[in-house]
């Protein structure tokens, strides 16, 4: 129906409607009832009225199957003022107003007006979006935004499911009707609601929730076999971002149960905004996270340095499409961060203010294997770039760092302890201030273990896990590169920045997690135990204990002192890698990046 028509449906229907209620009047209330010339006033007046009020309160404007009290109040507005003004007709043009006539016509025509609209909403809930077939659902948490989704779901059909009943730990709440939907329990009540009333479905309402808080609801909707769903913002369903159809399901991300931290934009502004900034490993997961967050700083130049021209075309179209609008300079450039000449180049070219340096190879087995790969590419290449950069005077330069630097048992993690010190050991010689930030394991990077999970529970299982007591500290590549932007702005110059992490997770529960996320049981998809690989560890550290700051820099960010610096050994394993074979390189990395060294005269690496 068009808009027109609409109006035209409303004007009729409205029109017979105030008639016929003041007619109906007349006979209620006279003796003898007939029709005269100021009777016939008194309705032409109601009836004009009713229109020129319902288009002043746009009674014909609103959407019927959602009315609530504020169209209730418009047609009692609309009602009341049409009587009012034939009120005063009657007063002034046959001196007599009658009051019993004009009373019983208001109650019909408010009855008749609110019934004809209401009742296409009573229609459209129990006819229209009949029970039939629909998706029996469980709202967890019966505040606003819990409100919220179940009115959608009663009011919209293209959803197709049903609300069924409210969980909610508030106990003022418990045995209360929202909507006409009970609240039927707490968070450990979840299994017993599903079964008893036979839940499909599962959706979790409550967009404050801490991630702990989230990660103990999904256990308790893991016992069951319903379908469990997330709202993602509140914000967005006010707004109308998100409809009934949009719910995401829970992703591992969900359950770290740690919060995410906030960056201090202003301080990052400063030293970011209309400055150049450089990111090599640009087409990396992390590098490509910096580049996207940087990028909403407003840099005047952007460079996107890579080994890889895939990946590096991928982010350039990338940010071309989401700053479009922007005046960023995008720069791509193709390059080895073994070779130095290049470097130099590239820093002479361009004179970036700020370097985020996240190049390297980074998997732990494959380095294992290749461990003159780890001396090339993580401790000649950062060395390459960091006196390219202290070179061409660059302001700040930004290493990425690993847990696996701490006591490293692995070629990786002892390539990038080495990494650290040369850093280290380059900002007390040079005018750049130069730091290192240090993280876990990035969720959804390269070589996490999320995607071969995922691989290996889309096949049937099962999916393999080294050791049932392995643990590791988990975060995000947007949480990573916010901490490395930060880093950044906390630069006092040689500093180590570490993420106050939270507890570490067990790679055992993050895998039943995953298991039960995609719809599966354990049981169904397995568990196998494949043993601890070469150069790995049951537990990751952050700090070493000679290392630990207890003061906070900034919430969540912690700084490490400042320890042993063996630039004149890495020096001499830069020399003499190539003649070394795999063992004795390997031993020399993890005996210098855990401080087992002659105790001879040491020299600083000269720049």
């Amino acid at each position: 129906m068009t808009y027109k028509q609409r109006i035209s449906l409303f004007f009729i229907v409205d029109s017979l409607i105030v008639l016929t209620a003041f007619f109906i009047s007349i006979l209620l209330v006279s003796e003898n009832p007939s029709i005269n010339v100021p009777l016939i006033l008194s309705a032409i007046t109601i009836l004009l009225c009713h229109h020129l009020f319902s288009a002043r309160y746009k009674l014909y404007k609103k959407v019927w199957a959602y009315a609530s009290i504020q169209e209730l109040v418009s047609i009692i507005k609309v009602v009341t003022f049409s009587s009012i003004t034939a009120i005063i007709m009657q007063f002034i043009i046959m001196q007599d107003v009658q009051f019993k006539l004009l009373a019983v016509t208001w109650l019909l025509h408010m009855f008749l007006i609110g019934g004809s609209r209401f009742v296409w909403r009573l229609y459209r809930d129990s006819i229209m979006n009949k029970s039939d077939n629909k998706v029996r659902t469980l709202i967890i948490g019966a505040g606003s935004a819990g409100t919220m989704v179940a009115r959608q779901l009663l009011r919209k059909n293209e959803g197709n499911l049903l609300p069924v009943a409210f969980i909610d730990d508030d106990a003022k709440k418990r045995h209360l009707d929202i909507m006409g939907l009970p609240v039927i329990g707490g968070v450990k009540e979840i299994a017993r609601a599903v079964q008893e009333h036979e839940i499909d479905n599962i959706i979790i309402s409550i967009p404050s929730l801490r991630r702990n808080e989230l990660n103990i609801i999904f256990q308790e909707c893991a016992k069951t076999e319903a379908q469990t769903k997330i709202l993602p913002f509140l914000e967005d369903l006010i707004t109308g971002k998100v409809s009934v159809s949009q719910f995401r399901d829970v992703q591992v991300e969900d359950l770290l149960g740690r919060d995410p931290v906030d960056m201090d934009i202003v301080s990052i502004s400063e030293y970011v905004s209309n400055k150049v900034v450089l990111v090599t490993g640009a087409g990396g997961s992390i590098g490509s996270e910096i580049a996207r967050q940087i990028s909403a700083f407003h840099p005047s130049k952007l460079i996107l340095l890579g080994h890889g021209e895939n990946s590096i075309y991928a982010i350039e179209m990338e940010l071309k499409e989401m700053f479009k609008d922007s005046e960023i300079e995008l720069i791509t450039e193709i390059a080895d961060i073994q070779d130095a000449r290049k470097m130099r180049t590239v820093m002479r070219k361009y004179k970036p203010d700020v370097v985020y340096h996240a190049a390297a190879h980074k998997h732990v087995p494959l380095m294992e294997r290749n461990p003159e790969e780890a001396v090339k590419n993580n401790i000649i290449g950062t060395m390459n770039v960091a006196k390219a950069a202290s070179w061409s005077k660059v302001g700040i330069f930004v290493m990425v760092s690993t847990d696996k630097a701490v006591n490293p048992t692995s070629v990786m993690g002892a390539s990038k302890r080495l990494t650290e010190m040369i850093v280290q050991d380059m900002d007390r010689h040079s005018d750049t201030k130069f730091v290192a930030v240090r993280f876990g394991n990035v969720l959804g990077s390269r070589g996490s273990v999320i995607p071969l999970f995922e691989k290996q529970i889309k096949k049937g299982g099962p999916v393999t896990v080294t050791d049932p007591n392995m643990v590791r500290y988990f975060m995000t590549i947007p949480e990573a590169s916010r901490l490395v932007i930060q880093a950044g702005a906390l630069a006092g110059g040689g500093e180590i920045f570490v993420l106050d992490m939270g507890d570490p997770v067990k790679i055992v529960d993050l895998a039943k997690n995953l298991i039960k996320l995609s719809g599966n049981s354990i049981e169904e998809i397995g568990i196998e135990f494949t043993g601890i690989r070469p150069g790995e560890k049951l537990f990751e550290e952050l700090l070493k204990e000679n290392e630990v700051e207890n003061v906070q820099v900034y919430p969540k960010i912690y700084v490490g002192k400042t320890t042993d610096l063996y630039i004149d050994e890495i020096n001499q394993i830069i020399a003499n890698y190539n003649d070394l074979d795999a063992d004795a390189l390997r031993n020399q990395l993890l005996n210098l990046a855990n401080n087992v060294v002659r105790q001879e005269p040491r020299k600083v690496m000269t720049i």
